[in-house]
């Protein structure tokens, strides 16, 4: 049996179905850039908002003529380079402000893709997935435009205003991607498909850090190229998407072009036969035509969705307040605060097991299934935050506690990318069945990016107030969201639409009859 399927999994997988995902997932790639890119310049963009802002008066630094580094020297010591660090004290003089400016920098990116979010479904359904995915692009490019000319204006205002509308593309994107690949996946491989999304956000957060070294384009000449260079990635995506077919499940069902959808099909899968996959389309066309098109709202105040959608917020809440993006945003900080004497490679550190073990996740989604991958990496994020607190605690009276630590933040990501990861981008997708999808996804992705927003904008401030404590909330978080888990998430592999939809439908006649089980009970009772 498992030859068997091994030989159709093989069958189905072909190049046009490699080109078409591979494409999508750059989308994500972007994503992941922008989540990375921001942390390695820190110092730089930071000195250089102090020299904009007025913070840093213009008669006290000057940049080193070579532009081999972002070093400053005072008026009239031209022989004297101090390092960049050593403006610390002018910076320090209004450090409020400038964490203010820096945190809006970091976290504005999660607005775009809160307020875009919403009209994810709108512009799936009213462009079709390709097109949209081509539309949107134009978001992208400009504003890595608007991020790579921050030097020829108030670069903190372009910087904001460039992740601001590079943070609308990704809300669009990150939507569009998932509903798409899981549209044009076959079921074998749709989960391994599915996680092919975490393993473009990681590369891109690794590519970023490794362009953010000083000596690449971290440094105070070359970093707004390195804020505005995955527009590289927008343009890419834009002409491949041209050489891609349309999502067939969109076209069949939504615009009713059976011939087209079955030429895509084949397109997809090579010379296996479509009718399966078109028999299973025509069951959730039917499906969809009985429930109509499904807004937001009534996603939320129809009891036939309820469970689904709770399902699909939590996976999301959990992905975010697991605590994760704290470390993608601010983890050459906390090295920092370990102790590590090269904080930046440890986060490329952290950027290479992030990589391998999304590659992992690929191999063992379909083996393991989504429920357990998420609860392992639940239960294994909880033991490393509370390891990583422990090693913060006590590291002012051993010194080999930098390395529990270290080891903690490693394995933090490690475990998230086992489950928490991957999965909340895919699942979504899978628990809804065509009607309620596109207002399912862009319900998830407003909660996604929400999420995003408040750890961006609020962790730096939690950080400075709790200190090493400050992932005593994340464990705590990651407790609650392993049980949610365990008694709520329900295993969707190797499942159809349909099949899955049907699960949720049983759960729900079935506290249904035990409610009313236990209402004749206290009836009789009394």
């Amino acid at each position: 049996v498992d030859e068997k399927r091994k030989m159709q999994t093989e069958k189905h997988l072909t190049g046009t179905l490699v080109l078409s995902v591979f494409t999508a997932v750059l989308g994500f790639f972007q994503y992941g850039y922008s989540l990375g890119v921001i942390n390695a310049p820190q110092k730089v963009i930071e000195a250089h908002y102090g020299r904009v802002l007025g913070i840093v008066s213009p008669d006290r630094y000057a940049t080193n003529a070579s532009g081999e580094d972002g070093t400053f020297l005072q008026a009239g010591t031209e022989g004297t380079l101090p390092p960049l660090t050593d403006i610390s004290e002018d910076l320090a003089t209004s450090p409020h402000i400038l964490t203010m400016y820096w945190s809006l920098s970091v976290s504005v990116f999660a607005i775009g893709g809160m307020v875009s979010s919403f009209t994810v479904g709108w512009i799936g359904d009213r462009l079709g997935r390709v097109k949209a995915m081509l539309v949107v692009n134009v978001l992208s490019i400009a504003g890595n435009l608007l991020m790579g000319l921050a030097k020829f204006g108030p670069s903190h205002i372009l910087i904001i205003s460039g992740r601001a509308v590079t943070g609308l593309y990704c809300g669009l994107s990150s939507g569009l991607v998932p509903m798409y690949v899981s549209e044009v996946s076959p079921t074998a491989l749709r989960g391994a498909l599915g996680t092919l999304h975490q393993l473009a956000i990681v590369t891109g957060i690794l590519f970023s850090q490794v362009l953010g070294l000083d000596f690449l384009l971290g440094n105070d000449e070359m970093w707004p190229l390195l804020l505005g260079l995955s527009g590289v990635a927008a343009l890419l995506q834009f002409f491949l998407l041209l050489l891609c077919p349309e999502s067939p499940r969109y076209l069949y069902i939504k615009l009713g072009k059976v011939e087209e959808a079955k030429k895509n099909l084949k397109r997809l899968r090579g010379n296996c036969d479509p009718m399966k996959e078109i028999e299973e389309m025509e069951k959730e066309k039917q499906e969809a035509a009985s429930e109509k098109k499904v807004s937001i709202k009534q996603l939320f105040t129809s009891s036939k969705y309820r469970q689904a959608v709770i399902v699909a917020l939590m996976v999301q809440i959990s992905q975010q307040f697991s605590g994760i993006n704290a470390i993608f945003y601010y983890s050459t900080n906390i090295f920092e605060r370990a102790g590590v004497e090269q904080p930046v490679y440890a986060t490329i550190g952290v950027g290479v097991v992030n990589t391998v073990f999304t590659v992992i996740s690929v191999l063992l989604v379909e083996k393991a299934g989504r429920r357990s991958l998420f609860l392992a990496g639940l239960m294994g994020m909880l033991v490393s935050a509370v390891a990583m607190t422990v090693g913060l605690v006590l590291l002012s009276q051993f010194a080999w506690m930098s390395y529990v630590s270290m080891v903690a933040i490693f394995l933090f990501v490690i475990f998230f990318e086992v489950g928490p990861g991957p999965i909340p981008w895919f699942i979504v997708a899978e628990l809804f069945s065509q009607g309620p999808r596109p207002a399912a996804i862009a319900v998830a992705g407003f909660c996604n990016w929400a999420c995003n927003f408040i750890v961006g904008m609020c962790f730096q401030y939690i950080a400075d107030l709790c200190g090493p404590y400050v992932f005593v909330i994340f464990a705590g978080l990651l407790l609650v969201f392993f049980l949610f888990a365990y008694f709520k998430v329900p295993e969707t592999k190797g499942k159809s639409f349909e099949e899955i939809a049907a699960a949720f439908r049983r759960k729900k006649l079935s506290a249904k009859a035990m409610t009313e089980l236990q209402d004749l009970r206290r009836s009789e009772e009394a």
